[in-house]
């Protein structure tokens, strides 16, 4: 069927009708706008018309986002050679998962729709004796995208906080703390997972809460469960209404009544990206 398409058609005269490859790679192009990017790369195999609309930089434009040129100032060491690229290249480059800020956040757009997420290591935050070996350690660990996570054994204060700036698109999004009760490891090629130290958040709940430089606020609360697996805990939701102004945000994790001890936690990582994508709880 597609090499009927592509190959024309003739009719009972023997005049021979517009082939699907005849059509201008500019008409072409201006469909291509309408569709995403995971079609478009399908249709671009079509024939070399389909292939040549499937790079027009007006294309790719559409599915960047807004404040791009920020993004890529901000999260690439190689400024001028991304922005002299094309815009399909740099939508490609960006779907990649790029480290910045020493290697302590990582950046990617949803290669299906364009939307953006950020990654921040525990070795961003601010935590509350981390100095100490007595209570916290950074270890390793391959189920972290930094390879290291802050390990808690154990302690009477919990208190960890971060913030960060950014130039966010257009569009309401969700941030989350990833967290993990126990030490995991491996033993004989197998995961096992070591809950020495887990205990006390059955007691009281753990305080999550945002604030952004425009007024917003969201608070939540979350018993700590189930030992053994990652679990993304939902802190809140903020809107954004101007794609190139600067937010500030400032996010925090507390349990900070002394009346119990608590530890036995792996602090990953924090993590921002659009509502309604991925575990919310």
């Amino acid at each position: 069927m597609g090499a009927n398409l592509s190959g024309g058609v003739t009719d009972v005269e023997g005049m021979v009708q517009p082939r699907l490859g005849d059509i201008p790679e500019s008409c072409v192009a201006l469909v291509l706008m309408y569709m995403d990017p995971p079609e478009i790369c399908m249709l671009a195999r079509l024939n070399r018309a389909f292939r040549g609309a499937s790079w027009a930089d007006f294309v790719w434009e559409a599915k960047l986002p807004a404040n791009y040129r920020f993004i890529v100032d901000k999260v690439f060491h190689e400024k001028s050679m991304v922005k002299n690229s094309g815009k399909r290249d740099i939508y490609t480059k960006l779907c990649r998962s790029i480290s910045f800020d020493d290697g302590t956040k990582e950046f990617w757009l949803d290669k299906n729709n364009g939307g953006i997420h950020l990654s921040i290591a525990s070795k961003a935050l601010s935590i509350t004796g981390i100095d100490d070996r007595r209570y916290w350690n950074f270890i390793a660990s391959d189920e972290s995208r930094f390879q290291t996570v802050a390990y808690l054994q154990q302690t009477w204060w919990l208190e960890v906080n971060g913030d960060f700036d950014f130039q966010f698109p257009l569009g309401k999004y969700s941030l989350f703390f990833r967290l993990h009760l126990g030490r995991s490891n491996k033993r004989l090629g197998r995961r096992v997972c070591n809950s020495e130290h887990v205990h006390g958040w059955n007691i009281k709940p753990v305080k999550f809460e945002l604030t952004t430089s425009n007024g917003q606020r969201a608070v939540s609360e979350h018993y700590l469960d189930n030992p053994g697996n990652w679990v993304n805990y939902h802190v809140g939701d903020f809107v954004v209404d101007n794609p190139h102004a600067l937010i500030k945000i400032k996010y925090s994790m507390t349990q900070i009544d002394c009346t119990h001890t608590k530890g036995g936690v792996c602090v990953d990582s924090v993590l921002i990206h659009p509502s309604g994508v991925g575990k919310e709880r």
